[in-house]
């Protein structure tokens, strides 16, 4: 991979944000020591010219302790309407170097998870496919084949949309969220919110293990009339002790929501009452995996959040260029405890669609990286060329003092 040069400004600035919260009491892993790479350990890189932009980065921790990885591919060049391709990659030295070890066709918008020993991938098998889901016995170089009910289609009505969400133990019972595009055109606003879920002790590639609820439909009159979509949801248990399903919001304008969607049973009808099912979330209208720890009793997400002096930036969702570490004590006020991640060049870099564990005192993450490579950089903020690793060491204790430096909104530096 080759590098290029940044102007001083930005290489200064850049510095500050990979390399400078490295003299945090917690601080982001092997952050570079300079301004034309990536903050974090690249996994892969895919340059701009190929058609081939990164997407739906997912983290999966194996028994033996070895990490496992996985994206997709998405753009002009991919086959994401046909038959979608991830690849895998896994690294035994908790994340300072990765290998790629297996490419999947037919994977899409997947979560990797462990369960019973094994490794598991479950998502769709391209942009608004079926519902699929694969097992690795050998920590992800091999995978079974979904070609049927009982090995692996889960859903073969197609139309379903999703992102790597989490996969939720909760009650006996293994749940995912995913969307259903009725009817199939357009993007967004015809998604339908639901679960799927299964009993912990059933074959999960035999698609009878597995119910739906029902599907909800959105209203556009919703949230004053700021209601594009509803997607990427995340099941939660609530602090009550009921599932809710997350959902991200795609608005015109701030603040960034997020969707509360009451989850009853396995195979009923969600509930969402648009009065007060609008939870103001920092990074809500771009995609953010929400998880409970339960040795500091809060939720805690890695979100692309609109940080202050970028109110005037656009539209929310297309701001990524600053990543934040937001938690929140019950799901509903939320708030921004550092910021870990900022560029000032809203067009060309993103930091977005991260996936992350908890480790002991530590976050690992795996986050979709648009960023300068000396090749001419991402084709937008949107559409990722890297995957990138990072370690967020003492979370818990992070504050705004932590934070990295923030620009103010103003013109866009240019691609490198």
């Amino acid at each position: 991979m080759e590098h290029g040069s940044l102007s001083s400004r930005r290489r200064w600035l850049v510095t500050l944000v990979a390399g400078g919260i490295a003299g945090c009491r917690t601080a982001l892993r092997d952050a570079p020591g300079q301004g034309s790479t990536p903050p974090g350990v690249v996994i892969a890189h895919s340059p701009a010219r190929s058609g081939l932009y990164i997407g739906s980065p997912s983290i999966a921790v194996l028994p033996n302790g070895d990490y496992v990885v996985s994206h997709d591919f998405f753009g002009p060049n991919s086959d994401e309407h046909r038959q979608a391709l991830s690849r895998v990659y896994r690294s035994t030295d908790r994340g300072r170097h990765w290998t790629r070890i297996a490419d999947v066709r037919g994977a899409f918008w997947s979560t990797l998870f462990t369960h019973r020993g094994n490794l598991h991938l479950l998502g769709t098998d391209r942009h608004h496919g079926q519902v699929v889901i694969r097992r690795s016995a050998d920590g992800g170089g091999t995978w079974t084949q979904p070609t049927g009910s009982t090995t692996g289609v889960l859903r073969s009505d197609a139309e379903y949309h999703g992102a790597p969400v989490p996969v939720v133990e909760h009650q006996g019972r293994l749940w995912r969220a995913f969307e259903w595009r009725n009817p199939p055109k357009a993007w967004g606003v015809n998604y339908r919110a639901g679960v799927l879920s299964a009993p912990v002790d059933a074959d999960l590639l035999d698609a009878s293990s597995w119910t739906s609820t029902g599907f909800l439909s959105s209203d556009r009159s919703w949230n004053g009339g700021d209601m594009g979509a509803w997607l990427e949801g995340n099941v939660v248990v609530a602090p009550d002790g009921k599932l809710v399903n997350l959902l991200r919001v795609d608005t015109q304008r701030l603040p960034e929501r997020a969707a509360w969607v009451s989850i009853e049973s396995p195979d009923g009808a969600p509930r969402f009452d648009p009065r007060d099912g609008f939870i103001p979330l920092p990074g809500g209208a771009k995609k953010f995996t929400i998880r409970f720890d339960p040795r500091s009793h809060r939720y805690w997400t890695l979100a692309s959040i609109v940080p202050e002096g970028w109110e005037g930036a656009g539209k929310p969702a297309r701001i990524r260029n600053t990543l934040g570490l937001v938690s929140s004590p019950d799901l509903r006020s939320w708030s921004i405890r550092c910021h870990l991640l900022h560029h000032p060049d809203r067009e060309h870099v993103g930091f977005q669609y991260v996936d992350w564990l908890f480790e002991g005192d530590d976050l690992i993450a795996a986050c979709r990286t648009a960023f300068a490579d000396g090749q001419g950089g991402a084709h937008s903020a949107h559409d990722a060329n890297f995957l990138t690793f990072h370690r967020i060491r003492r979370f818990r204790d992070l504050g705004p003092g932590d934070s990295v430096p923030l620009t103010r909104f103003g013109p866009s530096a240019s691609p490198n």
